[in-house]
């Protein structure tokens, strides 16, 4: 884990990769808890037996913003700035899912930074953000997100 006093040691990080996070398995109750708070109960993602008779490996599918959403959590075991107030989701700029996440899969995330942005009393983040599926090449999504990180007491 890299880990930096102020907000402002970021900057020097820079169309750097900042690191990888360790593996974490995608199963099935998660994908189910994920169609139940989001509505969407495609088949895909929650019908297993389905699933079985008719996806090419006869697993689901996780949703691809179930992947995007997990990225939130997993971003905190790559940096930590000890010195600093809260941190609020800005945007993305570009999300790409690229390959299924099948249940039972682990994936990681590697996080870079492409820019950094001083703001009165806090920094624009933008990350580069690449999710792969162990055993595979292959990301199965890469997104752009921007982050606002504010100052000790801010």
């Amino acid at each position: 884990m890299l880990t930096l006093e102020t907000p402002y040691e970021l900057e020097a990080h820079v169309g750097k990769v900042l690191g990888r996070t360790g593996w974490i398995e995608v199963t099935q109750p998660m994908i189910d808890e994920f169609a139940r708070l989001s509505g969407d109960d495609n088949w895909i993602h929650v019908d297993v037996e389905r699933a079985r008779r008719e996806l090419p490996d006869g697993k689901t599918i996780a949703h691809g913003m179930l992947t995007f959403s997990l990225m939130s959590g997993m971003g905190g075991e790559i940096v930590q700035v000890r010195q600093r107030g809260r941190g609020i989701n800005y945007g993305s700029n570009k999300v790409r899912f690229t390959a299924p996440v099948q249940v039972g899969s682990r994936i990681c995330l590697e996080r870079s930074l492409v820019a950094f942005e001083r703001l009165e009393g806090a920094v624009r983040l933008t990350y580069g953000n690449t999710m792969y599926r162990e055993g595979q090449e292959r990301p199965v999504m890469v997104a752009e997100t921007l982050n606002l990180m504010y100052e000790k007491g801010k």
